[in-house]
């Protein structure tokens, strides 16, 4: 298949390593508490344990474009960019109220800079933006149609140089993408999801909303230290 069509690869991306996985994470430790340490430890996990942040980086890196990343969480993002020193004006949506307070309370302890932080739903499209889009972890929570619309309001918004970039669990049927799915239902029960998943993108319908747009694309494995079917898509 041709690179415009979206290019599958296997290449390994690295976690960061243990110390500044929890030099990163440290953003999230309480300064009014020794409990409710909870973001901390998740935050140490992911970045020690899941080579999206670098991955993301990578593809990032070279392009001063702002971004927008949708679904942001607790702003790890934000973060792991600013440690690899890139600079852009920084974005972050997410649906989840708590959340949202959450990043804005780490990244204020860590001065981030030109960083900001929204409440935004996914299912109802996207907030109004041009230059550089990240969309992580967050397609399977909205319906087929819905993450379509999405894919082609992100194409719409990408400035020349800047970069479309997609972390998504795929639908292929696959033992890892029943471990996705499961881990996702998972996260919805115990409260740190506020939805439970609903579709997995097909990659042959990404791969073609990306190649009608005239987009080159590569779809790599991102499963790092995780038993889960993810999948990092970089569009340009």
């Amino acid at each position: 298949m041709s690179d415009s069509a979206g290019a599958t690869t296997h290449a390994a991306t690295a976690p960061l390593p243990g110390k500044q996985a929890r030099a990163l994470a440290s953003a999230f430790l309480p300064r009014e508490h020794w409990y409710g340490r909870r973001d901390y430890y998740y935050a140490w996990s992911k970045f020690g344990t899941d080579p999206l942040y670098p991955g993301v980086c990578e593809a990032l890196r070279g392009t001063q474009a702002p971004l927008l990343d949708m679904g942001c969480g607790l702003g790890l993002l934000a973060h792991a960019l600013r440690a690899d020193g890139q600079r852009m004006p920084y974005r972050g949506y997410d649906n989840d109220v708590s959340k949202i307070l959450r990043a804005r309370k780490a990244a204020a302890r860590c001065d981030l800079g030109d960083v900001a932080f929204e409440t935004a739903d996914l299912a109802q499209g996207m907030p109004a933006h041009r230059g550089s889009v990240a969309v992580l972890d967050v397609l399977q929570f909205v319906p087929v149609a819905a993450q379509m619309h999405a894919i082609d309001q992100a194409i719409a918004m990408l400035t020349p140089g800047a970069k479309l970039v997609i972390r998504t669990g795929l639908a292929d049927g696959s033992h890892r993408a029943h471990v996705t799915r499961f881990v996702d239902v998972f996260a919805k029960v115990v409260g740190w999801m506020n939805a439970a998943p609903l579709n997995y993108p097909d990659a042959d319908a990404v791969r073609a909303r990306l190649a009608d747009a005239g987009l080159k694309a590569t779809f790599t494995s991102l499963r790092g230290r995780t038993p889960f079917n993810n999948w990092l898509i970089i569009a340009g």
